[in-house]
């Protein structure tokens, strides 16, 4: 063939495999920018996850698109692919499943149903991420991208709280940052999950030098965002990830350009808005927190500004003129010197004090483990103060554990029966820690599920990123650091969890599941994947039979199917709610009997729940059917006999309907044993006493 047909013929193949780069990079964007938005969706709807309401349309969610995800790479997965990550997912569907079996010992049974609920979508969204790192493998970028993007968009939310109050939050009453979660600590979280794919995006090699800049102002934000969340546990989480990062990953000059040009513009934003009054105080009139909101975004916006300037300028200067070996090495030791001189400087500022370095170290580990230990103020000096009130709930919940070690109080159960156990007032639903959360609700049966998972996805993350002794010498590739990073995500959120309840959060959970199924599920390191390989990842065994394609078909359908009956079993208890508010505003029209049909229905809907038992004591006593009103709470109480409201509610009604103080007696103290310091339970028990010796 001729030069120029030779030219004519290569023309149009280069022009396709531009067209078909251009393509998958526009589909790649499309992925990431999809992630976020599905997980800020998530943030948005599900909140904090601590109402029925809100939690349950972002679970039903997770399982529907779960299973969907999953029948997907059914379909697209490649021929005789070996199932990687299926240890960790059967792990941590038998946790769902236990969660669901302690139903039947449960003092809870119905938040024994809500916390199955949940755990099963997690495990729904953990599959869904291991399927898809089977089936197409190489979009890892998208996943990692959507995460990072999701915890910047989040925290860009929370900070705008801040900067427009009046738009977006003008009955807020605390300084610390809450939204949109209505939790500060699940903010800080979402900040720290942001962290390590700052440090992957700044420092990589590869990608648009522009976009990679970005990396700077997004480590930025997030750092200012957890500094005004006030949240300790968040930036001890994001510390620690950024530690494995950097032991890992070896782009330490890179990364540690982006981590102190990123971090010295949050703190710098940090420090100013501490010494606002209108910033860094509770209870602030909305017109002085507009004024002080403007001139923050006005800051934000400058110094963000500032950190991309810079964050160009060093990717340029890097690219332009890249350092000697002598200038790395040199560079390396100056970043070791400066990280070993901060524990110097810090026991010597501590060893100045009022109470000297001995006497500080044992000050603050009797603040942190003292369960009556003094609260720290919530304000700016609560990032340095030891002190927490979690001591106190680790204490209950150990106390709990020790009477029921073997299955614990059944899932939920903590919030139910920490009542007999806490020496203080305020009313809490978790222990604050995912390990004394597990052994209070599902003892050591709990304890043993949840180490085996943690167990088959140590061991995954290890075969999958090279951290195996066998895989010393193995070449950092791209998928490599980015699934490094992925692992750095989880970290920081098992860090969190273990001192905090931000498992029960979706929107927290969500990202740490996604990342750590994908992880789980991408198989050895070194591993061929169908677009390395050059073929098509949905054959790249070979060309499917007939039968196979049938068989797959057949297996994807079944697991939507299965996702779709199993978002039905979610959505019941939400049901039951609505029906029964339906319920109690058909009594206010006067129609007993529709009422009473409603709140039966309420009951079938959920026979767990002692609301639709209390909906139909109050219809019935409404429609003057004394006893049966009375015999739909003493139901309640053989439903829920560990729960004292039960009791309360039984003596309550036979104190102040039927006139029998003998018979609230005798009601209220069990009330009274399973929750000592409830005022209304002593306020009913004193009555009843009053009333018996009248007689």
């Amino acid at each position: 063939m001729s030069t120029p047909a030779a030219l004519e013929y290569r023309a149009p193949r280069a022009t396709t495999l531009s067209v078909s780069a251009g393509g998958r990079a526009a589909s790649g964007a499309l992925l990431t920018v999809g992630l976020a938005a599905i997980l800020c969706a998530i943030a948005v709807t599900a909140d904090s996850g601590l109402q029925t309401a809100r939690t349950t349309p972002a679970e039903i969610a997770l399982i529907v698109g779960g299973g969907a995800a999953v029948a997907g790479a059914v379909l697209l997965a490649p021929r005789r692919e070996r199932l990687w990550g299926a240890g960790s997912v059967a792990a941590l569907f038998a946790l769902a499943v236990l969660t669901a079996l302690s139903i039947t010992w449960a003092a809870q049974p119905a938040d024994a149903w809500l916390e199955a609920n949940r755990t099963l979508a997690y495990a729904v969204t953990f599959a869904a991420a291991v399927a898809l790192a089977h089936g197409i493998p190489h979009r890892w970028p998208a996943l990692l991208g959507g995460l990072t993007l999701a915890a910047i968009a989040m925290s860009a939310y929370a900070l705008a709280t801040k900067v427009l109050p009046g738009a977006l939050n003008p009955d807020e009453v605390y300084a610390r940052l809450r939204e949109p979660f209505g939790y500060w600590n699940a903010v800080g979280l979402m900040a720290a999950l942001g962290v390590p794919g700052c440090l992957w995006l700044g420092a990589r090699r590869d990608g648009h030098q522009g976009l990679n800049a970005l990396a700077y102002p997004g480590l930025g934000l997030l750092v200012l965002t957890m500094l005004l969340a006030y949240s300790r546990g968040a930036l001890l989480a994001a510390l620690v990830g950024a530690a494995f990062w950097f032991a890992t990953v070896p782009l330490r000059l890179r990364g540690a350009a982006v981590a102190i040009v990123g971090t010295a513009g949050g703190v710098l934003l940090a420090a100013w808005a501490f010494s606002q009054h209108a910033l860094s105080d509770d209870r602030v009139a909305l017109d002085l927190r507009e004024q002080a909101g403007l001139q923050l975004g006005l800051a934000i916006v400058v110094v963000l500004i500032l950190l991309l300037g810079a964050g160009l300028t060093i990717n340029f200067l890097a690219a332009s003129r890249p350092l000697s070996l002598r200038e790395r090495d040199r560079a390396g030791v100056a970043l070791l010197v400066a990280l070993a001189l901060v524990p110097v400087l810090l026991a010597a500022s501590l060893a100045v004090s009022d109470k000297g370095l001995t006497g500080s170290i044992s000050s603050s580990w009797t603040s942190l483990t003292d369960p009556n230990a003094s609260i720290p103020f919530n304000d700016p000096s609560r990032l340095t103060a030891a002190g927490s009130v979690r001591a106190r709930y680790w204490d209950e919940a150990l106390r709990i554990f020790a009477d029921h070690p073997a299955g614990g109080v059944g899932a939920g159960g903590y919030a139910t029966v920490r009542k007999r156990y806490r020496t203080a007032d305020p009313a809490v639903r978790h222990a604050h820690g995912y390990g004394v959360q597990t052994l209070a609700d599902l003892g050591l049966a709990g304890l043993a599920v949840s180490l085996a998972l943690l167990a088959a996805w140590l061991a995954a993350a290890a075969r999958a990123t090279g951290l195996r002794r066998r895989d010393r010498g193995r070449e950092y590739t791209p998928e490599r650091i980015g699934l490094l990073t992925l692992v750095a995500i989880v970290l920081v959120f098992g860090v969190h969890s273990f001192i905090d309840w931000t498992w029960f959060v979706p929107a927290n959970a969500a990202v740490a599941l996604l990342a750590a199924g994908w992880v789980a599920g991408r198989g050895p390191l070194g591993r061929e994947t169908g677009a390395q390989a050059g073929t098509p990842s949905a054959a790249p065994g070979g060309l499917r039979t007939g039968l196979e394609d049938r068989s797959r078909a057949a297996i994807a359908a079944a697991v939507l199917v299965i996702a779709l009956v199993c978002a039905w079993m979610v959505w019941q208890p939400l049901r039951s709610d609505d029906i029964g508010q339906d319920a109690i505003a058909t009594l206010d029209t006067g129609n007993t009997d529709l009422a009473r049909h409603q709140a039966q229905q309420a009951r079938d809907r959920d026979p767990l729940s002692v609301d639709p038992l209390f909906e139909l004591s109050t219809i019935e006593t409404a429609a003057g059917r004394k006893f049966a009103a009375r015999a739909a709470l003493q139901q309640a109480v053989h439903l829920q006999p560990a729960n004292p409201e039960t009791w309360q509610h039984l003596a309550e009604f036979e104190l102040d309907v039927l006139r029998r103080p003998d018979a609230a007696l005798t009601a209220i103290r069990p009330a009274l044993y399973l929750d000592p310091r409830s005022s209304d339970a002593v306020a009913v028990f004193l009555a009843a006493q009053r009333q018996t010796k009248a007689k």
